[in-house]
């Protein structure tokens, strides 16, 4: 749903004004003088290019004179896109934000990030949050399955990940992919947990399509080219629902993956202030809520309202995965993958 030139100012004042209460006039000006001079915050994101162009909108809108430059891509791109940044002496990234969370535990261990706490994150849940401040989840996504109400109806849709290997679907069904999306190495990661690795085997066996990002297989649902998402994130799903297309969520029974994704600002920042500001201003209440209301995202604030046709994260059971395991077992998570699938 597009946001008007008028609402996005009266959004981005308010944010401004919570900011002011929050610090005090004199360090605001400040910091935002600061930020001003540098011009700029270079964001290195996976949130999808529509909501990603939303918030940075948002934030020109309240600090007129600071542009944000988005640089969007899948999460597995970033890192690989930073890395090879930083070998050949490019500092390029001001603030990184991916759905991979074991992308964070390995840049903080490279000690390239920087310490910072944004205001108002301590009453976040502890997986939100890095317990020595050098990354917090800006916003957290489900991985569901999806299918297209013209071609399923209701009674037959698969309930559960189990379901989906009903030789039924053989040819139906699609897929994103670990190599590029940090929501699918975490929903590949738990399901192994869940179900084991012949899992994934088995589902290779109906013919699964193979896509890149996790917003992909609601799009291939919603058009009909395939009728059912194995896995996708939520809010994507939610979003093509919301618009009138022909899709329907399923939150699987036996556990649904919880994707946070992560924000940091790197320790080479080209525009350390900018940076600082920019992390702050969408952890407001404001811009959580932005994310929850226009976006489908669910986030770590206490204060945010969710719509009442999504499901509350407590009335469901979610399955974790740790960021230092995600870490450890990437190349494996997509090793695997590929042995399953061939792609």
């Amino acid at each position: 749903m597009p946001t008007s030139p008028l609402r996005l100012a009266a959004f981005a004042l308010a944010v401004v004004v919570a900011l002011a209460v929050a610090v005090p006039v004199p360090a605001q000006d400040a910091r935002v003088e600061a930020a001003r001079k540098e011009g700029k915050v270079v964001w290195y994101t996976s949130l999808v290019l529509p909501s990603a162009e939303r918030v940075a909108k948002l934030f020109e809108t309240a600090y007129p004179g600071i542009k944000v430059e988005v640089h969007r891509t899948g999460s597995e791109r970033i890192l690989q896109r930073v890395m090879q940044e930083l070998q050949a002496n490019i500092r390029n990234a001001d603030v990184i934000h991916t759905s991979d969370a074991g992308h964070f535990v390995l840049l903080k261990g490279k000690n390239l990030l920087m310490k910072h706490a944004p205001a108002g994150v301590d009453p976040f849940p502890a997986g939100f949050k890095d317990k020595d401040g050098y990354y917090y989840g800006l916003r957290a996504t489900l991985n569901v399955i999806a299918y297209n109400t013209k071609a399923v109806v209701a009674a037959e849709a698969p309930k559960s990940w189990k379901e989906l290997l009903d030789p039924k679907w053989k040819g139906k069904l699609v897929t994103a992919h670990p190599g590029y999306s940090g929501v699918i190495a975490t929903h590949v990661l738990a399901l192994s947990h869940l179900h084991g690795w012949d899992y994934f085997k088995q589902l290779a066996q109906n013919r699964v399509m193979i896509k890149q990002s996790a917003a992909d297989p609601s799009v291939v649902v919603a058009s009909g080219e395939r009728v059912v998402a194995v896995n996708g994130g939520e809010y994507t799903a939610y979003k093509a629902k919301k618009k009138g297309n022909p899709i329907e969520i399923v939150y699987p029974r036996e556990g649904v993956p919880l994707v946070v994704s992560p924000t940091a600002i790197t320790a080479f920042a080209p525009h350390p202030n900018a940076a600082k500001l920019f992390t702050d201003f969408t952890f407001t209440r404001d811009v959580q809520q932005f994310l929850a209301d226009s976006e489908g995202l669910y986030t770590g604030h206490p204060d945010v309202k969710y719509p009442a046709d999504k499901p509350k994260l407590s009335d469901l059971k979610l399955l974790t995965v740790d960021p230092e395991e995600l870490e450890k077992r990437n190349e494996e998570i997509k090793k695997k993958f590929v042995e399953a699938f061939g792609a």
